[in-house]
Parts: C-alpha cells; structure tokens; sequence
C-alpha cells in the first residue's frame, strides 16, 4: 500500500523527468569534448600499429631477406610472399603482398622480421576506392617505407 503512494507521489510530481533535465542542466554548461576530426587530431597511442610498410637500407637495397616468417606467423594468412635467389647467392622477394580486408594488425610480422623489413607505421588514414586495391602489392609498400623513414627522421630530429 505504501509502495503505491509512493509510485503515485513519483509520478504526479514529474521526479524521474526532474532528475534527468538536472543531469541535462549540468551537460549543458560543461565545455564539449568534441573533436573536429580533419583539423584536429586525437593523440596518438605510441604502440598503435597502422598501414604496413617495406623498409630499405641507406643504400637504397630493399631489407627483405625472403626468410618468409612473417607469412609464417601471419594468424590471418594475410601475407603472400614469393622469392628467388640472384646472382650472388642471396636471396630477395619478387612478390610481396598484404591483404588489408584479412589483415589484424596484430604486429607479428613486424616482430618476427630478422631485419626490420616490415613495420607497421602510424598511418591510419588510407582508403580504397575498390575491393581491388585491398591487396598491397611491394611496389607499393616500398612507397610506403620511403614516407615512413622520413617521418621517423622527422621524429627522432624533434625528440633530441
């Protein structure tokens, strides 16, 4: 009987609508946390792992050795590699490619490199305009890895 009195008592004083205009009251004068996305950036985590890259040495040679443990211990099977040996015994990759729609991002190619070929980069913005442009061939991540030394020049020249 008391239970009823006081539902009653609740719902002809308006108190649960009350209590969320105070909550709404309070909102509305506290500075927003909105980002204007294209002009602002949020911050960045340091072990945030983007866009694949292939990385050369000073030289200009491309680092891959063509061991393939990177496709090995791919958990998406996202990686396809193909090699053959050159002239002087080593040994280099013809095809180098990533699937990005199967890709994880979970940065065990990058760990099980012997010679830090491949990293993933802090580049998250990339798009495709088709279903056919998911798959990044070598040329392409040789591209990629030139911006990203650059970038990490740029980085370690601002930390000192």
């Amino acid at each position: 009987m008391i239970h009823k009195i006081i539902k009653l008592l609740k719902s002809l004083f308006l108190l649960e609508i009350l209590k969320g205009l105070s909550i709404t009251g309070k909102k509305l004068f506290t500075k927003s946390i909105t980002i204007q996305y294209p002009e602002e950036k949020t911050p960045q985590s340091p072990r945030f792992r983007g866009l694949h890259a292939l990385r050369r040495y000073p030289n200009g040679e491309e680092r891959c050795i063509g061991c393939k443990l990177c496709e090995a211990v791919c958990p998406a099977l996202a990686i396809t590699i193909d090699t053959e040996m050159r002239d002087d015994g080593t040994r280099r990759t013809t095809k180098y490619d990533i699937d990005l729609f199967k890709c994880v991002y979970c940065g065990f190619c990058e760990e099980a490199c012997p010679v830090d070929a491949i990293v993933e980069t802090k580049i998250f913005e990339f798009h495709f305009e088709s279903r056919d442009e998911r798959v990044i061939s070598k040329d392409k991540l040789l591209q990629i890895g030139d911006i990203y030394e650059k970038e990490e020049i740029k980085d370690r020249n601002n930390i000192n």
